[in-house]
């Protein structure tokens, strides 16, 4: 078989085939109990940041789009599992955190999906593989921050195309 023409389109191809059948594998797994993996994606995001967020700072990090987050969002502090707080800083703002409640949930999904993660990851990937592996994404993951601040576009920053995330 002849070498591609495109390794650049083959290679995302790959990327996102191996993200699709991760995430069906992952979906699978009866881990989620009370919680979706969208719902923990947002879940586990919060729990990564240093303190309370803005909708906008936390629509940056999840593939969803603003009204769905937002949607989202509501529906997790009905249930206890995040905060909403107004922005001492800004009065019409509102701040985002975990609850204790939510905390304790993150960390219970979070240590049985790390494993499930550690399973697949090292099922077909050697120790020096998953740190190539790893250095590749974070330099991908860079390159869109740094086109942006080149141009001044906050969308690119984030590293999320809306239109793709939608």
């Amino acid at each position: 078989m002849p070498a591609s023409t495109h390794p650049a389109n083959d290679a995302w191809e790959a990327l996102l085939s191996a993200h699709a059948v991760l995430m069906k594998r992952f979906a699978a797994e009866d881990i989620w109990g009370d919680v979706s993996m969208r719902e923990y994606d947002v879940l586990y995001t919060l729990s990564k940041c240093a303190g309370p967020v803005r909708l906008s700072e936390l629509n940056r990090h999840v593939l969803l789009s603003q009204p769905a987050l937002s949607r989202l969002v509501d529906r997790l502090a009905e249930r206890g599992i995040v905060e909403r707080k107004p922005d001492p800083a800004d009065g019409r703002g509102v701040l985002l955190s975990l609850t204790a409640t939510g905390r304790a949930l993150q960390r219970q999904v979070g240590r049985e999906h790390a494993r499930d993660v550690a399973r697949a990851m090292t099922a077909g990937l050697t120790p020096v593989e998953l740190r190539q592996l790893e250095a590749i994404c974070l330099k991908l993951a860079r390159q869109p921050a740094a086109a942006a601040a080149a141009n001044g576009n906050d969308d690119a920053a984030s590293g999320h195309d809306k239109k793709d995330a939608a």
